[in-house]
């Protein structure tokens, strides 16, 4: 274990902003957490925790620590006939997991392949695509606190998961690292299709006859042809969260843009998707300076190779500013700014 100084982070965030940390340093197990922990020199320092690197964006240098999960493994802790209970290392790429349940046959995860980081993130974000969120197959997850190393197992009601959202982003943000998830997984999957883009690649398909495989492969070419490389063109995915409206502002709203898409929640809740109501305010595709939205999915802001994490920031602001002009809603950024 190695504390770096001065330590530039531009390779370690998928925006590949060209920013440095005072302190860097990577963690494969827990008794290095605790080491660090416990180095009295680091005690005052502010610290971040770094998984894949693709869900934040970096303003400026960072004045403290960032701590990198690195922590491996997964295994097998529990079976029966009809689920398995699998433990993840908190520094597992998250889609070498989903590959892992994949070609064991263990359904759940499927629909939520090619999404970027890490699985010790995966529950910060409750990450979900394509009608899944992580929270429909989580059980619980090991978690040391960086204050003082006391180690916590928490379970599905403490995670207090919600749209992107969790205990973990809130009240616990940056104060604890996720050392490893438990998930559990089903040996007798059913495919969930109930996402409009599924269902119409499987509409002549009798559900039960759909493998998980076939989902998986599915959205990965799905999620393809939308969403750029971070290794060719730098982003972070979805920059912001599908807002919510309640269903009297959507009737005023389906009357004038009838080709309005739209996701209902429950009787009086319907999540409109961020990336049409950008293409409304026509931004997809738009560049500005060195930073714009890709061209094939609005929703996606993209770094055209010299952005700094300002130019990124004022841009996603005057998104935010032409979507509330033109519908009254308010969109707010899923990406960490820090």
């Amino acid at each position: 274990m190695k504390i770096k100084e001065n330590y530039s982070l531009k390779k370690l965030n998928t925006f590949n902003i060209d920013v440095s940390a005072k302190y860097f340093i990577a963690v494969k197990t827990e008794n290095e957490i605790l080491k660090l922990i416990n180095d009295e020199s680091l005690t005052t320092e502010k610290k971040v925790i770094l998984g894949g690197g693709s869900n934040i964006l970096f303003t400026k240098d960072f004045d403290g620590i960032i701590i990198k999960n690195e922590i491996p493994g997964i295994e097998i802790i529990e079976e029966s006939n009809g689920d398995v209970l699998v433990k993840a290392g908190g520094g597992v790429v998250w889609d070498d997991f989903v590959s892992y349940a994949v070609e064991n046959g263990f359904g759940g995860v499927e629909n939520l392949t090619y999404i970027p980081g890490t699985v010790g993130a995966a529950p910060i974000q409750n990450i979900g695509a394509y009608g899944v969120e992580q929270q429909d197959v989580f059980h619980s997850a090991e978690a040391l606190f960086l204050k003082d190393g006391i180690k916590k197992t928490f379970n599905k009601d403490e995670s207090k998961f919600g749209y992107r959202s969790s205990v973990f982003k809130s009240a616990y943000r940056n104060k604890l690292i996720i050392t490893s998830v438990i998930y559990r997984l089903t040996k007798n999957p059913i495919p969930n299709i109930s996402y409009r883009a599924l269902a119409s690649e499987f509409e002549n398909r009798d559900v039960k006859s759909i493998t998980i495989k076939e989902i998986n492969d599915t959205v990965k070419n799905i999620r393809k042809s939308k969403l750029p490389e971070p290794s060719v063109i730098g982003n972070a995915g979805s920059f912001f969260k599908n807002p919510e409206i309640n269903k009297f502002r959507f009737d005023r709203l389906k009357k004038e843009y009838k080709d309005i898409v739209y996701y209902k929640i429950d009787d009086n809740t319907i999540k409109i998707p961020a990336g049409w109501l950008i293409e409304k305010c026509k931004f997809k595709g738009r560049k500005f300076g060195n930073t714009g939205t890709y061209k094939n999915q609005a929703l996606v802001i993209v770094n055209y190779g010299d952005a700094t994490g300002e130019e990124i920031v004022e841009f996603s602001r005057k998104i935010q500013h032409a979507v509330y002009e033109k519908f009254n809603i308010d969109i707010r950024p899923e990406v960490n700014i820090i």
